[in-house]
């Protein structure tokens, strides 16, 4: 009876390993985020675009916000090359943002 517990315990340990090997390694992939991430990702997005839109020299409606593990990338157009640095500058500012990718287009 010892044996069939102990070999019932030492399967039911390793399926437990292999589980967790396996989904640890669903999270090795670079464009995979876990749910935590997304929601930090979004919320950075969001205090971006409300950061623009209170500074009066960006036009924020022009402007696209998208963020992936804190990196802020802007996209859309501006009026002027000073609007593309200032809306880097202010992005650079947002609590949660690493980096900034500025592929904003003067117009």
């Amino acid at each position: 009876m010892n044996l069939v517990r102990s070999s019932t315990s030492t399967v039911i340990r390793s399926l437990f390993l292999a589980a967790a090997l396996s989904l640890a390694g669903c999270a090795s992939d670079p464009t995979d985020r876990s749910v935590g991430v997304v929601l930090e990702d979004t919320a950075i997005s969001a205090r971006v675009k409300a950061a623009l839109a209170g500074d009066p020299d960006v036009k924020a409606r022009e402007v696209q916000v998208e963020t992936f593990r804190g990196v802020v990338q802007l996209s859309g157009f501006v009026d002027s090359p000073e609007n593309v640095r200032r809306a880097t500058d202010v992005a650079k500012r947002v609590d949660g943002v690493r980096e900034v990718k500025n592929a904003l287009i003067v117009k």
